[in-house]
């Protein structure tokens, strides 16, 4: 059997003070005097009552022509082997810090408490034996190929991850039939006349439901810039969404987007399709085919593509807010939907905003929800 290694004893500076006097055939008395110190207190020093400063160390460096260095490093090796051994959780906790534990903790989607529970938490939240089986913890990738760089997964970070399976814990509850392509098809058009009237907004969960497509309301985490994701759990597919942006334009392209990722199976292989941002900056990026396909599919089903072209070319740059109004009322959407389709092909995100009125109060009724104040357990409470 190995043993362990032993510790080496590292005894107080002032031992190596005592060990150069004798070398030297120096007095305590002659140091003292070299150093301008009263006797009594290099004695102390000697003895190991007393620590060396960095002025003293200055000091007997000259003394001894040695560098001053040399004595505070004694010093520190001898307060390291002395000092307090720090909490083991210390180190466990370091490793958990890649997530944001504490607004995890805040949300209520782990329990604080010391790090063996953290542990525990972490692995019950994420469904891993092991903590070392948590991406971003352990080696591990997100997915089989996640980790090849380029591909749709490998730009996931940490804060995106956690919500992602918190949106995962929340559908587990939720009662939903079969997943139907079929009737999903046929419910797109009943889904964006909900769109004209955002009032009419907060049916829409409903139908998803009624499809087999389960859908997620789950606040993001600080940081995290996500709009959106489709998951899926077998053959089940789960729409989940943060209402980051506020805008009824956002919702509606992002909803569009994810029905599209359902439509496409994306993800279904590996249970989820690329975290979605969808804001100017993103979609002005090279993305994944399926992305792409995607974004047609939400532009085209917010705003007929001909339809918007011929707009924008009879009006140019001179939009006033009755020709919005004229224009959504023939396209039947919500004019700002209208408005956000134009302000991303003009890049004039300026104009008439005053459209772009806040969502998330009309849809917080909706049953799956986490955040805005909301916590929904992952239990049969919810």
């Amino acid at each position: 059997m190995t043993k362990a290694p032993q510790k080496v004893p590292i005894d107080h500076p002032g031992t190596f003070i005592a060990d150069e006097l004798k070398e030297r055939k120096w007095t305590q008395a002659d140091l003292a005097y070299i150093l301008g110190m009263d006797d009594t207190q290099l004695n102390k020093l000697i003895k190991g009552k007393t620590d060396i400063t960095p002025e003293s160390a200055i000091a007997l460096g000259d003394a001894f022509d040695m560098p001053a260095k040399f004595f505070m490093h004694l010093q520190n090796a001898f307060d390291l082997l002395k000092a307090k051994k720090a909490d083991p959780g210390v180190s466990k906790r370091a490793r958990l810090s890649n997530y944001p534990i504490r607004d995890m903790i805040k949300r209520g989607w782990i329990e604080d408490g010391d790090a063996a529970l953290l542990d525990l938490q972490m692995m019950r939240f994420f469904g891993k034996p092991r903590v070392e089986d948590i991406p971003f913890i352990g080696d591990v990738p997100i997915l089989p190929y996640a980790a090849k760089k380029g591909t749709p997964y490998a730009g996931t970070t940490p804060a995106q991850y956690a919500w992602l399976h918190r949106v995962r814990k929340i559908e587990e509850y939720m009662e939903c039939p079969s997943y139907s392509e079929t009737e999903l098809r046929n419910k797109l058009g009943t889904i964006r006349s909900h769109m004209l009237d955002l009032d009419d907004l907060i049916h829409i969960p409903t139908i998803l439901i009624k499809c087999g497509v389960r859908f997620v309301l789950v606040e993001a985490l600080p940081g995290s810039r996500i709009d959106g994701v489709c998951v899926w759990i077998d053959d089940q597919p789960v729409i989940g969404m943060t209402m980051r942006m506020k805008r009824p334009d956002n919702f509606c392209f992002v909803l569009r987007h994810e029905i599209e990722h359902v439509l496409r199976k994306d993800g279904r292989e590996v249970s989820f399709a690329p975290v979605d941002v969808l804001d100017a900056e993103n979609l002005t990026k090279p993305r994944p085919e399926s992305e792409l396909l995607a974004d047609e599919a939400a532009a085209e089903f917010c705003v007929p593509r001909t339809l918007l072209d011929s707009f924008l070319a009879r009006k140019g740059s001179f939009i006033t807010e009755r020709d919005i109004l004229n224009f959504a009322a023939r396209v039947q959407i919500n004019p700002a939907v209208v408005v956000g389709q134009i302000q991303y092909r003009t890049n004039n995100y300026g104009l008439l905003r005053k459209f772009q009125t806040r969502i998330q109060e009309r849809l917080l009724a909706w049953k799956y929800k986490d955040g805005w104040g909301h916590f929904a357990p992952t239990g049969t409470g919810l």
